[in-house]
């Protein structure tokens, strides 16, 4: 009996022990075996400067600066942040493909004599840098020779490593020509020639003072402010031009100035000059350097007053529409929008009537849809003898009270109109949509 009791006890010490060794195994993360050696032990968020030694070309220094990257060396310079992170992401992950000689007798047959490239990065907490020269491309092209200076080995690494860091100090440059910040834009002022143009933002509306009192086309000038925005340099030509250079470029007697104003009245300044083989050179306020940028640029500074006007005759909507008044010869009706405490809203004529809520909303949608074709600085004889007159208040959001009054009339077969914010007439087009207008106010009565 003693020798059983001890063989089974045996049996289950052998069993626990199992069961820990199941256990241990199981909790034990498996190893690739296709798992690839990374080239450096760090963290793409810990890497704090970054150079690169172009053979025969520049060597550029970039160093961390609160959140951003900023160029050190050859010139200082603010870095495009997006190209230095990825750099950075791309060294923490970089992968050792395959160790091609150990202890190599001769560096030449890589050519890593002379690399063509050597990537040093420093990391956070780091006194010396890490360092990685770049050699020849493998017959195939897919990886390239690499060594570590500090290591006798040499190993292959993906090509693509060569093509993100082979840039210069350009190519390492934030290349956003003029910073400002788009909520705080109050005005744009655009010289071309003996021309100038002023716009100007109350709220969210766009107006043009310059050359005369007009309304604006808030698409057209959003447009226009984010072209500056993202107006890129193609080229940096020189870090102080002289004022001989400055004549050089076509920089003293500009082909196009625009000017962005700012809330508290400051401005940034953006000077082209001439165009010379598809690009043309620039220069913004507050820096001495001169650049040069897509003549695209150009082309938005040079456009006519008349893109940048609205052309919707009218700025109420059906939805927007408090009160219209509409003078035909010596009818006049007057069409006032009531809400009532559910919220719904009812239309009444002058006289407390109510009227159908689609037939006055539809006449004001024809109304709200009549567009301009054309501008002419003199108002049109016709105008002298309107069709009709309309006036109206309204407002987009709770309490705003707008108000318009815009008159229109026959010329021939074609309507023209005027407004007493708008200099000249306006001509809109074909009459029949007045027609259709007039035909909606009749079924009104």
């Amino acid at each position: 009996m003693r020798r059983l009791a001890s063989t089974l006890g045996l049996v289950l010490v052998l069993a626990g022990l199992g069961g820990y060794i199941y256990f241990i195994d199981n909790r034990t993360p498996a190893v690739d075996p296709d798992a690839k050696a990374k080239a450096f032990d760090v963290n793409a968020g810990d890497i704090e400067e970054i150079e690169i030694a172009v053979t025969g070309g520049d060597t550029s220094r970039l160093k961390r600066e609160g959140n951003g990257w900023v160029l050190v060396d050859p010139v200082r310079a603010t870095a495009d942040g997006s190209e230095i992170s990825n750099m950075a992401s791309t060294l923490a992950a970089l992968d050792v493909q395959r160790v091609v000689d150990e202890t190599p007798v001769s560096l030449g047959q890589f050519g890593l004599d002379t690399p063509h490239l050597q990537i040093s990065f420093r990391a956070k907490g780091q006194q010396a840098f890490s360092r990685i020269q770049i050699g020849d491309k493998t017959p195939t092209g897919g990886d390239v020779y690499a060594r570590r200076p500090d290591e006798p080995k040499v190993f292959l690494v993906s090509s693509f490593l060569e093509e993100t860091f082979r840039r210069n100090a350009f190519d390492l440059r934030d290349k956003t020509l003029i910073r400002f910040d788009r909520e705080k834009v109050r005005g744009v002022e655009l010289t071309s020639g003996p021309t100038t143009m002023g716009l100007t933002r109350t709220g969210t509306n766009w107006s043009l003072v310059k050359p005369a009192p007009m309304r604006a086309d808030y698409g057209a000038v959003e447009g226009l402010i984010t072209s500056l925005s993202a107006t890129l340099m193609q080229k940096f030509v020189a870090d102080d031009a002289t004022p001989a250079e400055l004549a050089q470029y076509g920089l003293t007697t500009p082909s196009a100035v625009a000017a962005v104003v700012l809330e508290d009245g400051s401005r940034v300044t953006l000077t082209l000059g001439r165009t010379e083989n598809a690009e043309t050179y620039a220069r913004v306020s507050g820096s001495p350097a001169v650049v040069m940028v897509a003549p695209t640029i150009v082309n938005d500074l040079k456009k006519p007053v008349a893109d940048y006007r609205r052309r919707d005759l009218f700025d109420m909507r059906a939805f927007s529409a408090t009160s219209v008044a509409l003078t035909r010869g010596t009818q006049r009706v007057v069409l006032t929008r009531e809400t009532g405490t559910d919220g719904m809203s009812t239309w009444k004529n002058g006289a407390g009537t109510v009227l159908g809520r689609d037939a006055v909303e539809g006449l004001i949608t024809k109304l709200a849809n009549l567009r301009v074709q054309d501008f002419a600085a003199k108002a049109d004889a016709a105008l002298k003898m309107p069709t009709l007159t309309v006036s109206a208040h309204f407002g987009e959001n709770k309490g705003e009270d707008r108000t318009e009054a815009v008159t229109l009339a026959k010329a021939g077969t074609s309507l023209v109109a005027s407004r007493p914010d708008e200099p000249g007439s306006l001509a809109v087009g074909p009459a029949a949509p007045l027609d259709e207008i007039l035909k909606d106010l009749d079924a009104l009565k």
